[in-house]
């Protein structure tokens, strides 16, 4: 089986480092929940819809080090494959996203490695989120270890088509029809004018109340 040719390590070590990885996304997720707790506390608003976090399978570990040419060993998987522990936050307004990520930046003992900002320049296929690679350290017994997490921050309408894209992509193993790729495209288009529409309307409704608490 793959997952017994992971590494030629110990089944120890392996599980090992999948403690880690799974630390990490315990970690990040009480400092998300956090952050959004005193975001409500100070603004009386929740910018997060909700989070999911997932750990990546020891096959699909082995496939992507061996795509980009490495051999399957626990130092390559830490150093080449920044996405076995993965966080997606999910958020109401395009804005929201900006907010968390500026917050999750500014934790003391985050190392913010890359941010790839797939919204103002979104992949051809019309893929938007935004992207960050962190690094959080994690106190073992004998030892601190500086974990990588993945971040993806959608909003509940990016989500969406993200969702239904990786579906269709799935079924076609990437290889779908000229026609379905080009609607999905415009989908993301008419996704992005609805986040517009809505952050809009937010805003509005926001400047409304400003004015209605003024004239009482």
């Amino acid at each position: 089986m793959e997952k017994q040719n992971v590494l030629d390590e110990s089944v120890e070590s392996w599980n090992t480092a999948m403690l880690v990885y799974n630390s990490a996304l315990k970690e990040m997720g009480t400092k998300i929940e956090i952050l959004n707790d005193e975001f409500q506390h100070v603004h009386q608003y929740n910018p997060i819809e909700y989070v999911k976090s997932r750990l990546k399978t020891p096959e699909s570990i082995v496939k992507k080090l061996k795509r980009y040419g490495h051999e399957t060993s626990i130092p390559n998987m830490m150093e080449y494959c920044n996405d076995i522990a993965g966080v997606r936050i999910v958020c109401s307004f395009t804005s929201d996203i900006y907010r968390m990520a500026d917050m999750i930046g500014r934790q003391n003992d985050i190392t913010v490695i890359s941010v790839k900002d797939y919204i103002k320049n979104p992949k051809p296929s019309g893929y938007k989120r935004y992207h960050m690679i962190v690094s959080i350290p994690i106190f073992l017994s004998d030892r601190v270890v500086e974990t990588k997490v993945e971040i993806q921050i959608r909003t509940i309408a990016m989500d969406f088509w993200a969702s239904l894209e990786h579906k269709i992509y799935y079924k076609f193993e990437g290889n779908a029809p000229a026609y379905i790729s080009h609607d999905l495209q415009e989908c993301s288009k008419i996704v992005s004018e609805l986040d517009e529409k809505m952050l809009s309307l937010n805003e509005a409704i926001l400047e409304a109340k400003r004015e209605q608490q003024e004239n009482e």
